[in-house]
């Protein structure tokens, strides 16, 4: 099968960048509640790479407790901070982005994104580090120990 170079190449970096911005987001979904994506849409490629370039920032703000891990699947801002509250929602309306083809994708229906966001829920809480702010089922706010 003959191919050519440029198609190659392309699949090639789509391959990599895939591979590595799964890696910090969604692959831990993914893999945790059986869902996948079938098609990486130019918004969601965006999504990835948006993460990826706020992650030190994110986990910065999360360790000195001005955000925390919510129990539906997204990050608060848990202080007064107008800066902490833009990367608050900046990563909010990515994270909305992936749920939201995550379900389309999956043909979830109409509890599908309830379904992720809580699958995301989990996983985000249990990838957070000792000191970092998560939010019970219950509502309640505490650091996490280990």
């Amino acid at each position: 099968m003959k191919r050519k170079e440029g198609l190659t190449m392309r699949q090639i970096y789509i391959c990599g960048l895939a591979i590595s911005l799964a890696i910090l987001t969604a692959a831990p979904l993914c893999f945790a509640a059986d869902y996948d994506y079938k098609t990486m849409t130019p918004d969601i490629e965006k999504a990835l790479k948006n993460r990826q370039s706020r992650y030190h920032q994110l986990q910065s703000l999360k360790q000195e407790g001005e955000i925390g891990e919510n129990n539906k699947g997204y990050v608060t801002s848990l202080k007064d901070n107008a800066a902490a509250a833009t990367l608050t929602a900046a990563e909010n309306q990515d994270r909305r982005v992936l749920y939201e083809a995550l379900a389309e994708q999956n043909k979830l229906g109409g509890t599908g994104l309830l379904e992720i966001q809580k699958a995301f829920a989990e996983v985000q809480q249990e990838k957070a580090s000792p000191g970092d702010m998560v939010q019970s089922s219950s509502g309640d706010w505490k650091r996490k120990s280990s």
